[in-house]
């Protein structure tokens, strides 16, 4: 009896030492602080101030997600998604550019939402006087009339649309400067470079350089609207989401708002 206790008692302490010799392979890994998470922006030039101040407010509370921008013309971003240049989210400053990518099958399938309206107006530098009507801009004392180039910005194409249906188009074409976004055209401006420009009216609201001097009417052109949409290819999309849904909350509405854009 006395040898089969011994070995009983053996018995259980092998098994016992095995057990906790084994035991941490059966453990769960231990937990690792989640990593940064990039987020790539691709927006409208018109958003940068706001998207600017919208970001810190974001990361108070993700602070493991870094937003980047990559901002430009809307048309130039849609070439560069396109093509396959990365991105996340994109936000255009016109429909068409995403109407573009979503028929391409490039967006992912229900994230694309409107997130802003805007105005688009006629500026000149503070020191122009008499100018107080698209009319106007056929003064001789107007030479040069910056203008996003329409084939890619967005401002350009609603300018155009404004312009041809005022029947100004064709005496003005000749004074018109180009620009490869709507930024460029607000420079122009405040440089004096050009004598007058069409901007959003948040980009005049930013400069104490120019005043507006008349807003266009909405029937004139097509509906300005901000699409935002998540790309299919983003390697991030739960964090993509996240973003856009706070874009549409009250916090990045506040902000919008105090840059000019529309918001519901």
């Amino acid at each position: 009896m006395k040898r089969r206790q011994i070995f009983g008692f053996l018995g259980i302490a092998i098994a016992g030492l095995l057990l906790a010799i084994g035991l941490p392979l059966f453990n769960p890994s231990p937990v690792i602080a989640q990593s940064n998470t990039n987020i790539l922006v691709s927006a409208a030039a018109s958003l940068k101030d706001a998207l600017e101040e919208i970001k810190p407010l974001y990361q108070q509370n993700k602070s493991n997600i870094n937003i980047n921008y990559n901002f430009g013309a809307s048309g130039a971003l849609q070439q560069q998604i396109e093509q396959g240049a990365p991105a996340d989210i994109f936000i255009s400053a016109g429909k068409k550019q995403v109407d573009a990518l979503e028929q391409k099958g490039l967006l992912l399938p229900g994230s694309r939402t409107n997130l802003a309206n805007n105005r688009l107006v006629l500026i000149v530098a503070q020191d122009v006087v008499g100018i107080n009507s698209f009319y106007n801009l056929t003064d001789s004392k107007i030479k040069k009339i910056a203008i996003g180039e329409p084939r890619s910005v967005p401002a350009g194409q609603y300018g155009e649309q404004v312009l041809k249906k005022l029947k100004l188009y064709d005496r003005l074409k000749s004074k018109f400067v180009f620009a490869n976004n709507v930024r460029q055209v607000l420079a122009a401006v405040e440089s004096g470079n050009a004598e007058a420009g069409l901007v959003y009216a948040t980009d005049a609201k930013i400069s104490n350089k120019v005043k507006v001097v008349v807003t266009a009417d909405d029937k004139f052109h097509s509906p300005i609207v901000y699409p935002v949409a998540i790309i299919k290819s983003s390697k991030n999309p739960s964090a993509a989401k996240e973003f856009v849904q706070f874009l549409s909350g009250s916090e990045a509405k506040t902000v919008l708002r105090k840059y000019g854009f529309i918001v519901s």
